[in-house]
């Protein structure tokens, strides 16, 4: 692995090289085509909205579905996690720096940086285990949204071809195979925001070449500039050989940035501190990731390769002076490791109506860092703990699809899922140890009329917890929480409306979670939440489209007495609506609006984060090649929280320590043109359907 990674050093400067030559092949090859061929005749721009490919006879829950570049291009993303919220009620925040995985809610779970929320790209897993600054830890950063072609997502423990950290919520990126046009878009803002990206594809060898490239600098609204240097570059190859489908790609992302940790309320209302104040100027981090991924696809049987280097240092101080008075309480978490593995399935038609679907996963996590330190000002101070650690998994699964009778179909699931993992610890306990676990699952789906479908689902699932707390005998940590989960949903489509309704449920023996930041694993208990979710999305005409979402959830610890079963940071209302106009004219324009409700942040509920509600509006007009773009964040400039905390801190100027609030505002009313070129074509849009 090492010998391969060598070769790889090079990338960031051989993929830039690559993509600029891309890009002006890509736009000689369309300067030479004749004009007059079909393909560079536009007469109408198609719009063709993901949300509107039935689901019906497909889907094995109300709760998953698709969502296609059309969908989501109309959006206004402050930060890249953003793209998870097109999984209708799902919410992605942050409390430091936008350098760092985003804080992710679904269902009434608090899913921290993404436990028990998993997401695959183009066949890789994302979710990071045994990370340093928290267990699942799910970094969407290294995304280039423009090239992103359809989002798939699944909710619940129902798919047998899902393991660890899928039990409320997965997410599939696929990215597309080729672009009609070049182009070259730059965005400027308000606080020093510069974003560059270039994306462009090729014909190449029974199939397409397409390269992108962002580049992005954002000082933000914030008193210490959060300094923000972003370098992103894809390639990707697809094409068919034969009857198979081939697809592989490289990438190469980093990022460095001063972080803006969640401050003290007590300051602010003090006027000490403003909203977008800090008390240490010295936090940040810088990661990188690069990866590489190869896939293969038949008629019947797929597979997939994936190997990924990762590396992350990340300075934090959350309680100031509490623990140190002298040197403060800053902490360095430092991760290294490479990734790798692959997944693979056979469908075999066992008659007309049944088909048995045999899947394996394997995975490896080679860490060879994984530190948590004690510094100051990012000097180091004393270690904490040093580890490294080897983490095998292999997922076997079977899944049984049966069609029953035409209006009723049913799939039957069980997966098995061992874990082989060595911890050397420099001085905490280490060991190797092995744990195996079997989930299964069942749902079935009744067609109530042509455009009226109910589903009916159940599961178990699990997630892993972090191996590093095994070997505590004090802690008593198990490798897996055991989760089980139910609902019942309606989904209705007809014309240009989609529909769902989902009654759920969601039980966990055990909400155990590594806590990084502390360096050691703390029980929680286990809990249970039900809920009540729906969806609507309606296209109104050629170029107007209306979705809305929304979710109440109630979400309770176990075990414990009532007046301390409350979960913090769990959101009991979430809501969300868009109104999108695309087309006519070369004119686009879409409203957005994002709600959460209170939640709790302390066990007894005496303490909790504000509701919040932000909208987010924009405008673009294109004209032949050019088009020009206005983002604007939080049109009514709200002061609301991305998210809140209670815990001890103190200051270096106090005596002791204080309970309080520490909480990370939402970016205030945020302006941001975009201009972008289209090289050889009067369009810059993706091939349509979403592929």
């Amino acid at each position: 692995m090492s010998a391969i990674f060598a070769l790889l050093m090079p990338l960031p400067r051989r993929l830039l090289t690559i993509t600029c030559w891309l890009l002006l092949v890509s736009a000689h090859t369309l300067a030479d085509e004749p004009a007059h061929t079909p393909e560079n005749t536009f007469i109408e721009e198609l719009v063709v909205w993901g949300s509107l490919q039935s689901q019906l006879g497909v889907a094995s829950s109300a709760a998953e579905g698709l969502v296609g570049y059309t969908d989501f291009s109309s959006r206004i993303l402050a930060r890249v996690g953003e793209l998870v919220e097109v999984v209708p009620g799902m919410v992605a925040s942050q409390h430091s720096g936008e350098g760092k995985a985003n804080q992710y809610f679904l269902r009434g779970v608090s899913l921290d940086h993404g436990t028990d929320f998993s997401a695959d790209f183009e066949g890789m897993p994302v979710n990071l285990r045994s990370h340093a600054h928290g267990h699942g830890y799910l970094d969407l950063n290294f995304i280039i949204p423009e090239i992103v072609s359809t989002v798939r997502y699944q909710k619940g423990p129902y798919a047998a071809d899902r393991g660890d950290f899928s039990t409320v919520g997965t997410t599939s990126f696929s990215l597309y195979d080729s672009i009609n046009r070049p182009f070259v878009q730059l965005g400027v803002g308000e606080d020093g925001y510069l974003r560059t990206v270039a994306a462009g594809s090729t014909h190449l060898a029974h199939g397409h070449l397409l390269a992108a490239v962002e580049l992005a600098r954002d000082d933000g609204p914030w008193s210490l500039a959060q300094g923000l240097r972003k370098n992103n570059v894809l390639v990707k190859y697809s094409g068919h050989w034969g009857e198979t489908r081939t697809r592989a790609f490289v990438s190469h992302y980093d990022n460095k940035w001063r972080a803006t940790d969640q401050i003290p309320k007590r300051l602010v209302d003090a006027g000490a501190l403003s909203r977008f104040g800090f008390v240490d100027p010295t936090v940040g981090g810088d990661t990188s990731r690069t990866s590489i991924g190869l896939g293969l696809q038949g008629t019947n049987w797929e597979a997939s390769l994936y190997l990924s280097r990762y590396q992350l240092d990340l300075f934090s101080n959350f309680t100031y002076f509490l623990e140190d008075p002298v040197n403060s309480d800053q902490i360095q978490q430092a991760d290294k490791r490479l990734v790798y593995g692959g997944q693979g399935s056979r469908s075999f038609d066992l008659n007309e109506a049944a088909t048995l679907t045999l899947g394996a996963d394997l995975r490896v996590d080679d860490i060879s860092q994984v530190d948590l330190n004690r510094t100051n000002r990012r000097r180091f101070i004393s270690s904490v703990r040093n580890d490294k650690l080897t983490w095998y998994s292999l997922g076997t699964y079977a899944a049984l699809d049966i069609q029953w009778s035409p209006a009723f179909r049913s799939t039957m699931g069980v997966r098995l899922d061992y874990f082989d993992f060595d911890v050397t610890a420099d001085n905490q306990a280490d060991g190797r140890e092995r744990e195996s676990n079997v989930v299964s699952s069942l749902s079935v789906a009744y067609t109530l009329t042509p455009n009226l479908e109910a589903y009916a689902n159940w599961g178990q699932g699990f997630h892993s917890n972090d191996v590093r707390g095994v070997f505590d005998p004090s802690l008593g940590v198990d490798v897996f929480a055991d989760q089980e989960g139910a609902e019942f949903g309606l989904r209705y489509a007809a014309g240009n409306i989609q529909s769902t309704l989902t009654w759920f449920w969601l039980r966990s023996d055990s909400e155990l979670l590594f806590v990084g930041d502390a360096g050691s694993t703390e029980p929680s208990g286990g809990s249970k939440r039900q809920g009540v979710e729906f969806s609507w999305f309606w296209a109104l005409g050629d170029h107007w489209s209306f979705d809305i979402n929304g979710a109440v959830v109630d979400s309770k610890f176990t075990g414990v007495p009532n007046t301390q079963d409350e979960i913090p940071n769990t959101f009991g209302r979430v809501a969300g609506a868009g109104l999108t106009y695309s087309g006519a004219g070369g004119l686009s324009a879409g409203l957005r609006v994002r709600h959460f409700g209170n939640a709790p942040i302390v066990e007894d509920g005496s303490v909790e984060q504000n509701s919040s509600t932000i909208v987010n509006g924009n405008l673009s007009y294109r004209w032949r090649q050019w088009q020009v773009g206005l983002d604007l964040l939080n049109v009514f400039d709200r002061e609301d929280d991305d998210i809140a905390y209670y815990f001890d801190s103190r200051l270096a100027s106090e005596n002791s320590a204080v309970a309080d609030v520490h909480f990370h505002p939402v970016l205030p009313r945020t302006l941001r043109l975009s201009l972008r070129y289209s090289l050889g074509g009067d369009t810059h849009r993706f091939n349509d359907p979403p592929q």
